[in-house]
């Protein structure tokens, strides 16, 4: 079993300079080879494959020697394994088409091997000892860690670890519930509760607005420029920080209280209320803001792994399920009901529902009817599970234990 551990890292002023040059040599080498890739199909219809794009190297090195004194030798292996493994995503359709790097935004390399840890310092290739927050331990063997640079100034390392524990066997014996997810208030679960909707964003929308517009006013090169460049990046740092800390206890205390758990895929309340062709709640200028804040898919994932880990059961039922319009008491379905109707009664038996509870109560009751019938599909709609991972990166489940931010 594959676990993530991430570590905030503080190098010196010596160490950002060497990881400095380590993230451009890799970036550079990435969009070189994303180049040629883009010009061999230009020409011949055909892609470059990693062992192709692997094989530049030597002449690379000769031909541009700071690429050699640069970066460890294993981190530019890496990037030809990435690369190879974003066009396969890309053409199994689970990614976009991969895309040049940038050097202001978010920086990383990958060291698959010769890492340790020594006391409260991370002992890397040609960067030495970096002093290294470690606020929990693991065990296991090391696989690959990977050093990351926010647009904010801080460094990160994460590391993934091949441990011996296998996963839990999963089982259903327990309390089940399930949960409708939305904007005015973010989950509502089969039981009544609801848990509002934080608006991280709407809470440092006025400091960073004030923080964009003196950076806006800023010369493009200066190094006025780039320092509000960093304030800003703090401010959207903060936000993502603040709504990550909510979706970890909320799912949390979910994950602890329920032995299964069922909620709507997280692409159903995008595609809501969507007009003739599909297009979604996304696409509606008056709630892309608010569906981008609230971090519905990161909730679901959370939920996903921390579920599995402890042997319980998560289910998604799919985006064609009337989970708001039947009704839970008789089944009786209407044939539309707006976003606006937040209550409604049914003809059929005359009960009062409240739209979320309802829906949640609907998605309760047909997670329990997959599980007892054991098929992956719902009563309508077909089985629209993604496809399977592509490398054991994907299969990396973020480790809690020990650490002082979570409330078991």
């Amino acid at each position: 079993m594959f676990k993530a551990y991430k570590y905030r890292i503080y190098p010196t002023h010596e160490q950002q300079a060497t990881l400095a040059k380590s993230f451009g040599c890799c970036r550079w080498y990435w969009n070189y080879a994303l180049n040629l890739c883009q010009e061999t199909y230009r020409a011949t219809g055909k892609g470059r494959s990693r062992g192709d794009l692997q094989g530049l190297l030597p002449a690379l090195k000769k031909e541009y020697p700071w690429l050699k004194e640069g970066v460890y030798s294993q981190c530019l292996q890496v990037v030809a394994l990435n690369l190879s493994t974003a066009y396969r995503n890309f053409f199994e359709k689970r990614a976009k088409l991969p895309r040049f790097k940038s050097k202001q935004g978010r920086q990383s390399i990958s060291y698959p091997q010769n890492v340790k840890f020594e006391g409260n310092y991370i002992k890397l290739p040609k960067v030495g000892l970096v002093r290294c927050r470690q606020h929990r331990s693991f065990e296991g063997k090391i696989k690959t860690v990977t050093l990351s640079k926010n647009p904010d100034g801080k460094y990160y390392a994460s590391v993934l670890v091949e441990g011996k524990k296998e996963p839990p066997l999963l089982s259903t014996e327990g309390k089940a519930i399930g949960i409708d997810l939305g904007l005015t208030d973010f989950a509502i679960t089969s039981e009544g509760s609801k848990y509002n909707n934080p608006k991280h964003f709407d809470k440092h929308a006025r400091n960073l607005k004030r923080k964009q517009q003196k950076h806006a006013r800023k010369r493009k090169g200066s190094n006025n420029r780039n320092k509000s460049r960093v304030k800003v990046a703090k401010i959207h740092a903060k936000i993502s920080r603040c709504r990550e800390d909510f979706l970890h206890k909320l799912s949390r205390k979910i994950v602890n209280e329920n032995q299964v758990i069922v909620v709507e895929s997280p692409l159903t309340p995008l595609n809501k209320g969507g007009t003739k062709g599909g297009i979604g709640m996304v696409r509606n200028h008056k709630l892309a803001k608010a569906i981008s804040d609230v971090g519905w898919g990161m909730f679901c994932t959370m939920l996903k792994y921390k579920a599995e880990s402890e042997g319980k059961v998560y289910l998604e039922v799919d985006r064609f399920f009337p989970s708001s319009k039947t009704c839970h008491a008789c089944l009786n379905q209407i044939k539309s009901l707006s976003l606006d109707v937040r209550s409604w009664t049914c003809e059929h038996c005359q009960t009062r529902h409240d739209r979320d509870i309802n829906a949640a109560i609907n998605l309760k009751n047909e997670g329990l009817r997959i599980l007892e019938l054991g098929t992956s599909s719902t009563a309508l709609g077909g089985d629209v599970r993604r496809g399977g991972r592509t490398s054991v990166l994907s299969s990396a489940v973020p480790s809690e234990e020990g650490s002082r931010y979570c409330n078991l």
